[in-house]
């Protein structure tokens, strides 16, 4: 079982039991996390797709290691034959999360309205064609007005 979620903006692939490395999180070491924003859950061959989210489904994880270091980056900027160059480098926080659980909860079925599907609508023009009508009947009226004055 898997599941696609969003954290700290960002989407990740997370099963149960696995460990992954999320931009900085505010909770301290051992605190439980839970995440709302669950786009796909996978159990099987049972997929589950959100539109955008899926209601009711959360995963809860906890945070096992804070403030783990990245490999730093290199930055290295040159403007040629001007001797511009600079260099300077990056290395960026992230937490490390144990995802504990992903769950989703079962919904009541909805009940179907017969009321809706027993009563069937009365016809009803569409607007433009009752206008347009009215347009040349008012026409009609007016030339027959003007004809019979003469």
């Amino acid at each position: 079982m898997y599941a696609i979620v969003e954290i700290a903006g960002q989407q990740f692939k997370v099963e149960e039991g696995k460990k992954i490395f999320v931009h900085r999180l505010a909770q301290k070491v051992g605190e439980k996390v839970e995440f709302n924003d669950v786009y796909l859950i996978d159990n099987d061959k049972d997929v589950k797709i959100g539109m955008p989210t899926i209601k009711d489904a959360k995963v809860t994880a906890e945070v096992t290691k804070d403030d783990v270091r990245a490999d730093k980056i290199k930055v290295f900027k040159k403007k040629r034959r001007k001797g511009y160059q600079k260099e300077s480098g990056h290395r960026q926080n992230f937490s490390e999360i144990l995802i504990q659980s992903i769950s989703l909860k079962k919904t009541a079925a909805k009940k179907t309205e017969t009321k809706a599907e027993s009563k069937p609508k009365a016809e009803t023009k569409p607007k433009a064609e009752t206008k347009a009508k009215a347009k040349t009947t008012k026409k009609v009226e007016a030339k027959t007005e003007t004809k019979t004055k003469k």
